[in-house]
């Protein structure tokens, strides 16, 4: 999906570097630390549901989602200071909210804890409401393990 200059697209190996440049310009040092090994976890089991956002090759932004109990769950998301409010982000969630459907999820669900407060409007403004939002993410098996 092309928004604008940038590139939504399915993660590849040679984006890790670049992924976790932006994930830890963006996120606290204990979000940091803790979106890491779900994000290894996502990797490991099913990487078409970790997209990234570029820019002529430059990773500025990432969402990972997850399927736990055939509902699917936006877990993380992060966009570059400098490229935010582009709509990199709604373009990072319309893409995952179509992998879900492709996948026939029962509901698709954003995963909300003390670290992704702060981005719930993004999802809003993306058509989502109070009712789709999980306050239990210690649930998710990717957070788990």
């Amino acid at each position: 999906m092309l928004v604008g200059s940038y590139q939504v697209r399915s993660f590849q190996l040679s984006d890790y570097v670049s992924v976790t440049d932006c994930f830890q310009s963006v996120l606290s040092d204990e979000c940091y630390e803790e979106t890491m090994a779900a994000f290894a976890r996502q990797l490991s089991w099913d990487s078409e549901l970790v997209l990234v956002a570029a820019e002529e090759g430059e990773i500025v932004g990432v969402i990972v989602g997850t399927i736990d109990n055939d509902n699917g769950y936006y877990y993380r998301i992060a966009v570059e200071q400098e490229h935010q409010r582009r709509g990199i982000g709604q373009a990072l969630i319309e893409s995952l909210r179509q992998r879900f459907l492709q996948r026939k999820v029962r509901r698709i669900m954003v995963t909300v804890d003390v670290h992704n407060e702060v981005v719930l409007p993004v999802y809003e403004k993306a058509g989502y409401h109070d009712t789709d939002f999980s306050r239990t993410p210690h649930r998710l098996s990717i957070v788990n393990g």
